[in-house]
């Protein structure tokens, strides 16, 4: 195995495994391929990061929404252990060691309001998850809870900054990461519906390409899979797409990070970041992002702050900025077309299609795809040094920023309910 000439010149590389899509699963699944002695390379057409994983809060679930929704299965039991496998790789204790990753909270609040419901979803969600919630006393809550009526829990589930999560998982596998001129760039041969026996890649701007052929593909980008599986002869079918209209705040607001819980939902979840300029910036999803699919931006920005003052009781938002963002969780198809379980793979001929279905879970996706796929054809060797410098000239893709850039379309809060 190793690097040679294909037609007209081209560089050909034989692998073990080929990844589309350089997400959270993507990268994560590479750092485990790496170590465990595969010859594997990452190919993105975009950012990385660029969809769902920057998008997303950056909650490390512990299982707050299968207590919930009273689900207790195993697909619950083993999100209830990604805080702890977390808490190690963000700590340097566990593989992959992410010392660089920024934790914006160490811990989420959960909190209720008055009402009946509110009161029983808590004492539900209190009953399953691996570390009990703690209840905590007032002069301990949030400064942004502090006009809350009900009470307000400590739960194990720690928040991180996903670009820095991105840029890390990048820097430990640069020299593996190639950036591809968008659909344009990838061509397939096949020899049957997933029976995918090279890919010939090119570089943005074109000049030299590459062919490379891999023992299995791996599809982890997102919305992205189904023009893969098109691609390679497989049916759209395996995918859904449940979409989102998140909101975002931002100004001197005080840091919080934590669930409202109303019944069997969480009414609001909110994260904090930091944006330019130092100022607090909110992510806010839960029920209000999933009513909010059907409502224009205007319109959802002034339903959640007044769910917002509902809930919380007394935050100031005058002098705060509001816009909105949509993106869809792209996951394997149910037949209720109700969130999966747990991490999604599944191997067809030569081709593994893999959805993490959270952030939290993009571990057990690359145990899950680890299972799926034949051991290294050489165990503990890898890529070796010749191919490496074939590849050192290659572009690398870029770590996709926040969603609440300059270039988004902000709303003053004094103007909120008048757009």
């Amino acid at each position: 195995m190793g690097a040679g000439s294909g037609a007209g010149g081209e560089i050909e590389i034989e692998l073990d495994v080929l990844i589309f899509g350089g997400g959270i699963a993507g990268l994560w699944l590479l750092d485990a391929l790496r170590r465990g002695g595969y010859r594997v390379v990452l190919v993105e057409a975009g950012a990385l990061g660029s969809g769902q994983t920057v998008a997303s809060q950056g909650i490390i679930h512990g299982g707050l929404k299968y207590a919930l929704s009273g689900v207790f299965n195993r697909s619950a039991d083993a999100i209830k252990e990604m805080p702890g496998l977390w808490r190690g790789c963000l700590g340097g204790e566990v593989e992959p060691a992410l010392t660089g990753t920024r934790v914006r909270a160490d811990h989420c609040v959960l909190w209720n309001t008055k009402g009946l419901s509110s009161r029983l979803g808590m004492l539900g969600a209190a009953s399953f998850l691996r570390s009990r919630p703690v209840r905590l006393e007032r002069g301990d809550w949030p400064r942004a809870l502090a006009g809350c009526g009900g009470r307000v829990y400590r739960v194990d589930e720690p928040v991180v900054d996903p670009v820095s999560l991105v840029g890390d998982l990048a820097a430990r596998n640069g020299g593996l990461l190639l950036k591809v001129d968008g659909a344009a760039g990838l061509g397939f041969e096949c020899d049957g519906p997933g029976g995918v026996t090279g890919v010939r890649v090119r570089r943005p701007g074109g000049g030299e390409g590459l062919c490379l052929r891999a023992g299995v593909c791996v599809f982890t980008a997102g919305a992205g899979n189904g023009w893969l599986r098109e691609r390679v002869g497989l049916s759209g079918e395996a995918m859904q797409r449940r979409p989102l209209h998140m909101v975002v705040v931002a100004g001197g607001l005080p840091v919080l990070n934590g669930h409202c819980v109303d019944g069997r939902q969480t009414r609001v979840t909110v994260t904090s970041a930091v944006g330019d300029g130092g100022e607090t910036v909110w992510q806010v999803g839960g029920r209000v992002a999933e009513a909010g699919v059907g409502m224009e931006a205007g319109e959802l920005i002034a339903h959640t702050r007044g769910e917002l003052c509902e809930v919380l009781g007394g935050v100031d938002f005058s002098g705060a900025r509001w816009t909105t963002y949509r993106v869809d969780r792209a996951e394997a198809a149910t037949g209720s077309g109700l969130r999966p379980e747990t991490a999604q793979a599944r191997l067809e001929s030569r081709v593994v299609t893999a959805w993490p279905t959270k952030l939290a879970l993009a571990p057990v996706l690359a145990d899950n795809v680890k299972r799926l796929i034949e051991p290294p054809r050489q165990p503990g060797v890898g890529l070796e040094g010749p191919v490496l410098d074939r590849l050192a000239a290659w572009p690398r893709p870029s770590v996709a920023q926040p969603l609440w850039g300059p270039a988004s379309s902000w709303i003053d809060d004094t103007s909120v309910g008048a757009v």
